[in-house]
């Protein structure tokens, strides 16, 4: 892989070494924040290492030059971070480090070493003895070469060898210093001409100067200083709730003796009633899912501490628990954020679906029921038997968001529930909504179903029933349709149920119905008994619903009837009789 930058050609592209200097500055954030055995610390070294392997596949070697706030690779720049707290260049150019080259297998042998040489050169203090050069000349490295400018102090020699390019000329040591002092000035910030003439000026008793203090030559600029208020900030804000957990979990995972996992699992089964207290929803599911987390990873876990962390996610869905979770929620002045309660829900286990059914009508909170719904639908698709058990609960309020929800998801597996409910529950709002959860459904069993409760006592679940039959064209229950309207039980029943079974009828029966509906629209003459006007209403209105030839024939037959009920019903059913033919 060459690349060009107009009179050479690179044998490699810089974005490579780019990206094998940030995993490098990753690498270092978790050597200072991990221990070697945390996983997170090994993630970040194996990238380190896996990010070389195309550098070797095209170089011998990487020379790294080093500037005061940038690392550079055959004259490309390759680091850069002007924050001198966070620099890797700021720390290898203040101590004189001008280069670094590093050779093949570094990263197997070595690499571990510089990251600990790095994060400690950043810790060191001024009162420390040691320096950079001091603890990258202990190390000994083999594989790892750097070139330095030696810092001159006032009253040395010359630098030891050849400085490298840049580096301070062999003047004395005073003259470096006035050069910085003319610089930089005093700590006021005024010039350094300024302050001497102040110091000519003879003091009075019980001044104060800065000359009396040890100064340095570097001040904080603006940039640093806002770094350390962004810090400051995010410490006093951090989750410290969440810290403690993270770090009791990685216990629990890594240590294998179990007097201590106990302890820690006492502790987790201790904390969670005070962070439910605490309406630290956030934490509690993060609780349960790093219990599984842990379940999954950690080795050598007795049994009853296995058995003890796998009860914890179901202890929230018990019905005590989860009663008192939802109340809290539905009586809270301040809510907290749905993403917070879609992150709790989201633990919730199959066992709760019953529960939160029976508190879905009670909640008045609009925002706590919006998020139940989302989570007592996913439940309810990965657990349809608790779905089931619901609709053949006793608490009627339950069995009503069951059966709704088993239509609005159209759970094939709950349809013999549903049948079960509409053909023989006491409340009728039950039975209608399981009607219409058979609707939603609409499967072949679905609609048997509906077929059995033509015959239902009450009158809104048979006109719910046939209605919904009748659009659905399901011509299994076209016999005992046919029966219903041909005999005297329909015909007795008030004019909408009627009309509706007769509308069914038309609907289902097709042509074969024309004679049969004809002789009660057009019944009656010598010696003949006519049917009664809201029959014969019904009876045109079911041709209206065939609308064939024959059909709208009979129709015209009755056009001039003499009762009003059956001449509007005829012109009804010859308008919008085109079209609605089977």
């Amino acid at each position: 892989m060459t690349e060009s930058t107009g009179t050479t050609e690179l044998a490699l592209a810089p974005a490579v070494v780019e990206e094998l200097l940030q995993a490098g500055v990753k690498a270092l954030r978790a050597h200072q924040l991990y221990l070697p055995n945390n996983p997170v610390y090994q993630r970040a070294i194996e990238a380190f290492r896996a990010a070389f392997q195309p550098v070797w596949a095209a170089l011998p070697e990487l020379v790294l030059d080093v500037y005061e706030a940038e690392l550079r690779w055959s004259g490309h720049v390759v680091y850069a971070q002007t924050n001198r707290s966070d620099s890797v260049a700021w720390i290898l150019y203040k101590d004189g480090v001008r280069s670094l080259t590093f050779l093949p297998e570094v990263e197997d042998e070595e690499i571990i070493g510089l990251l600990d040489v790095l994060h400690r050169a950043r810790t060191l203090q001024s009162e420390d003895s040691d320096d950079l050069l001091t603890l990258l000349w202990e190390k000994d490295f083999q594989l790892i070469r750097y070139a330095f400018q030696e810092l001159m102090t006032e009253g040395s020699g010359p630098p030891l060898g050849a400085p490298t390019e840049g580096a301070l000329p062999s003047k004395d040591a005073r003259f470096v210093r006035q050069a910085l002092k003319e610089d930089v000035g005093d700590a006021s910030g005024r010039s350094a001409d300024a302050a001497a003439g102040e110091e000519a000026a003879p003091r009075r008793e019980g001044v104060v100067s800065t000359e009396d203090f040890d100064t340095t030559l570097y001040f904080l600029d603006e940039k640093e200083i806002a770094y350390l208020k962004e810090e400051v900030q995010r410490e006093y804000t951090q989750d410290l709730r969440r810290n403690v957990l993270a770090m009791i979990f990685d216990v629990l995972e890594l240590q294998p003796y179990p007097t201590v996992r106990a302890e820690l699992i006492s502790i987790i089964e201790s904390f969670l009633p005070y962070l439910l207290g605490a309406g630290d929803f956030p934490a509690v599911a993060y609780v349960l899912r790093e219990v599984k987390v842990v379940l999954e990873r950690a080795r050598e876990v007795l049994p009853e501490q296995r058995q003890a962390l796998g009860e914890l996610p179901g202890r929230l869905s018990k019905e005590e628990t989860l009663s008192q979770l939802l109340q809290s929620l539905d009586e809270a002045h301040i809510h907290p954020a749905p993403e917070e309660l879609a992150e709790l829900f989201g633990e919730l286990r199959g066992e709760a679906l019953p529960t939160m059914f029976a508190w879905l009508p009670r909640l008045t909170n609009a925002r706590v029921r919006e998020v139940l719904e989302l989570a007592v639908r996913r439940l309810a698709t990965a657990n349809v038997g608790r779905v089931v058990e619901a609709i053949g609960g006793r608490d009627p309020a339950m069995v009503l968001e069951a059966v709704a929800l088993t239509g609005k998801l159209k759970l094939q597996q709950a349809v013999a529930a549903l049948v079960g409910v509409a053909g023989t529950h006491a409340e009728r709002a039950i039975r209608l909504a399981a009607v219409q959860a058979l609707a939603e459904v609409g499967s072949a069993g679905a609609m048997q179903g509906l077929e059995r409760t033509l015959e239902d006592d009450d009158r809104e679940v048979r006109l719910a029933a046939v209605r919904i039959l009748g659009q659905r064209k399901y011509r299994a229950a076209l016999p005992k349709i046919s029966n219903l309207v041909q005999g005297k039980d329909v015909r007795a029943r008030d004019l909408t149920e009627k009309m509706a079974f007769f509308e069914a009828y038309g609907a289902l029966v097709g042509e074969a119905g024309v004679g049969i509906l004809s002789g009660m629209l057009n019944s009656g003459g010598f010696l003949k008994r006519r049917d009664t006007p809201e029959t014969r209403a019904c009876a045109a209105m079911a041709l209206g619903r065939i609308g064939s030839p024959a059909a709208q024939e009979a129709l015209r037959k009755a056009a001039e009837a003499k009762e009003a009920l059956v001449r509007n019903a005829v012109n009804r059913a010859l308008r919008g009789g085109t079209g609605m033919g089977v």
